[in-house]
């Protein structure tokens, strides 16, 4: 078994190769999308990893190891299906044309090993929650994570299914999606996902240190809403979807709320 900081180690080496051999792959297959299909696949990776090496108590392992398998498989077989046949994702063909030839290499740094890093530290609550070991059972905190977790899971899952079935038709074509969960939020899968790691810190909280453990939420919470996540796909949509200008001024941008009457 490993202490913490030797954990911490291990997974950031883990990650870091998990994602340099899916650089390597999307060399071959000149499509840097794929690291998407990764994203949540990183994450059961450091959980296996945590549960296998770590210290903490069986219980609280199988649980973080659980949940974590679930919501990584279920986020990377949506993305493959989502992507499947469709080519590179317009975001990183915009990397590719700014990249130029140097972006074969370049990619490596700036969108591979970053999103290792960031996949690293987003797990911190996985990896201290299977590193240290408490004297205390499982009690309410860890249960209302767990059906935090549960809620987060489920909005994300059902607005993916939801978007999905909408893409899919084509009299949908260029229209926006306003309906089911995309009528209360304009991005319910990323609050869905936000909360999912909110639920996981929970769990996490009642062991010794834990409470750092919320640099991991924190993080995702700050990426999906002022970097990757609504502010990197809003610029797009406003441009590409007619109507996206009404469905802005209505709509809340990420809690889910009711629409605001104009």
């Amino acid at each position: 078994m490993l202490e913490l900081a030797e954990l911490t180690l291990l997974n950031f080496l883990l990650t870091l190769a998990l994602f340099s051999a899916v650089w390597f792959l999307s060399v071959l297959l000149t499509n840097a999308g794929i690291v998407d299909v990764f994203w949540g696949l990183g994450f059961v990776l450091i959980a296996w990893a945590s549960a296998l090496f770590g210290y903490g108590d069986l219980y609280r392992k199988v649980l973080l190891t659980t949940l974590t398998t679930a919501w990584g498989v279920r986020l990377a077989v949506h993305i493959f299906l989502r992507s499947r046949g469709k080519g590179e994702d317009f975001r990183y063909q915009k990397f590719r044309e700014n990249g130029g030839e140097n972006f074969w290499w370049m990619s490596l740094i700036t969108i591979f090993w970053l999103q290792a890093l960031l996949c690293f530290v987003i797990a911190l609550p996985l990896q201290v929650g299977q590193a240290v070991p408490t004297a205390a059972p499982l009690g309410w905190v860890e249960i209302l994570g767990v059906v935090i977790w549960t809620g987060g899971f489920l909005t994300e899952a059902l607005a993916d299914f939801q978007l999905k079935a909408f893409v899919d038709d084509p009299e949908n074509k260029g229209k926006v999606m306003n309906k089911g969960l995309w009528r209360y939020s304009r991005h319910p899968n990323y609050f869905g996902e936000c909360v999912v790691w909110w639920g996981i810190f929970l769990i996490v909280l009642p062991v010794p240190g834990g409470i750092y453990a919320i640099i991991g939420p924190a993080l995702i919470t700050f990426l999906l809403l002022k970097v990757s996540g609504v502010t990197m796909l809003e610029a797009g949509l406003k441009s590409r979807r007619e109507g996206y200008e009404e469905y802005v001024k209505s709509t809340s941008a990420f809690v889910p709320w009711f629409p605001r009457k104009e």
